[in-house]
C-alpha cells in the first residue's frame, strides 16, 4: 500500500511538472477584435512570457460565454487549460436562465483578477442624438420603443441598458449580438440606436467622430473620455454605475500550484511597463489579488445582479 501510495505522488508530481511544460490554452470568451480579447491576449503574453511558459489563446465566443464555459468544463482539470472570464459570464450570464447552464461559483477555481473597466452608452454620430433626452424621444417616438444591442443575452450591457430604460420608463427592444464587434458595426450603421460598450472599444470610435458617448456607468468620469459625463450626471440612476471586470480561472479542481504560479504572474504583471501601459491605453484598471478574490467578487456582484434580474423578470429557457 506504501509502495502503491508513493507510486500514486510520483504520478501526480510527474503530471504536474508536465503540465507546467506544455503550452497553457488561454480560451476567451470573446471573439477576435474585442475588448475582452484585446486585454486576454495581452495577459497572456505578459504571463506566459514572466512563466516561460507558451500560452496559446483559442476564441470560443457564443452564447455570452456559455460555449467557452463549457468547453473549459469538457477539458481536464489539469493545469492545461484556464479562461478569461468577465463579471457577465460570473455574475448575470447564469441567472438570466431559469435552469443555470453552470454554476459559477462552483464550477471555477479563481486564479486572479485582470483589471476592471467602465462603460460607456452611444449612439452613432449623425442621428442628432447628443444627451439622454435625445434617446428618451427616439424611444417614445417609434413602434417597439427605443432599439439598443448588447453583446449577447445576459452582458453587462444588456443588463445596464435594460435596467435603464425600465428606471427611465422608456419602451425598448433588446437586440442581442455575438460578441461586441458585431453589434458595433450594427450601430454605426445604424441599424439599432444605441449600445453600451466597454471603454476601450467604445473610445477609439468616439474620438474618429464615429460615435457619440452619452455617459459612462460608472461613479467617476473616465480619464480616457473625461468629456463624458457619469450616468448620475447625465439624469440617469446612480445605482448603474457599475464598472465591469474581468479575471482569470480555471477549472475546478486543477492544482493549486498550478493556480498559484499563474496568480503570481498575473500580480507581476501589475509592475510590467509595456503590460501596464497596454492595459491603460484600453481604460483597464489593474488589480492586484489572490486566487479566493474572484469568487469574492462574483459574490459582491451576484448579490446586486440577480435581485435585479428577478426584477426585470429576465430570466427566460
Amino acid at each position: 500500500m506504501i509502495r502503491a501510495s508513493l507510486l500514486a505522488c510520483g504520478l501526480s508530481a510527474w503530471a504536474l511538472g508536465a503540465a507546467a511544460q506544455s503550452p497553457l490554452q488561454v480560451i476567451a470568451q470573446q471573439p477576435p477584435g474585442s475588448g475582452s480579447d484585446a486585454m486576454t491576449r495581452a495577459w497572456a503574453e505578459c504571463a506566459g512570457r514572466l512563466m516561460g511558459r507558451p500560452v496559446v489563446v483559442q476564441n470560443k465566443p457564443g452564447a455570452n460565454g456559455i460555449l467557452a464555459i463549457n468547453y473549459l468544463k469538457g477539458q481536464a482539470a489539469d493545469g492545461s487549460f484556464a479562461m478569461t472570464i468577465g463579471m457577465s459570464q460570473m455574475t448575470i450570464t447564469p441567472y438570466v436562465h431559469t435552469q443555470m447552464p453552470y454554476d459559477p461559483l462552483k464550477d471555477f477555481a479563481g486564479v486572479a483578477m485582470i483589471g476592471s473597466s467602465p462603460l460607456v452608452l452611444v449612439v452613432p454620430a449623425g442621428a442628432g442624438i447628443s444627451k439622454l433626452a435625445d434617446l428618451e424621444k427616439v424611444a417614445r417616438s417609434q413602434a417597439g420603443g427605443l432599439n439598443f444591442g448588447s453583446p449577447g443575452k445576459g452582458s453587462p450591457a444588456h443588463l445596464l441598458t435594460t435596467a435603464l430604460t425600465d428606471a427611465m420608463h422608456w419602451p425598448a427592444t433588446h437586440v442581442p449580438f455575438v460578441g461586441e464587434s458585431a453589434g458595433l458595426t450594427a450601430l454605426m450603421g445604424q441599424q439599432i440606436q444605441a449600445m453600451t460598450l466597454v471603454l476601450n472599444t467604445a473610445a477609439p470610435q468616439v474620438k474618429a467622430g464615429k460615435l457619440v458617448p452619452l455617459a459612462v456607468f460608472a461613479s467617476q468620469r473616465s480619464a480616457v473620455l473625461p468629456e463624458v459625463p457619469t450616468i448620475a450626471e447625465a439624469g440617469g440612476p446612480a445605482v448603474l454605475a457599475r464598472p465591469s471586470w474581468i479575471a482569470v480561472v480555471a477549472k475546478k479542481g486543477t492544482p493549486p500550484e498550478v493556480i498559484k504560479t499563474l496568480n503570481d504572474a498575473t500580480n507581476q504583471c501589475y509592475s510590467d511597463p509595456v503590460y501596464a501601459n497596454s492595459m491603460d491605453k484600453m481604460g483597464v484598471t489593474l488589480m492586484r489579488s489572490q486566487p479566493a478574490d474572484v469568487l469574492g467578487f462574483a459574490e459582491r456582484d451576484i448579490a446586486v445582479w440577480k435581485p435585479l434580474i428577478d426584477k426585470l423578470g429576465l430570466a427566460t429557457q
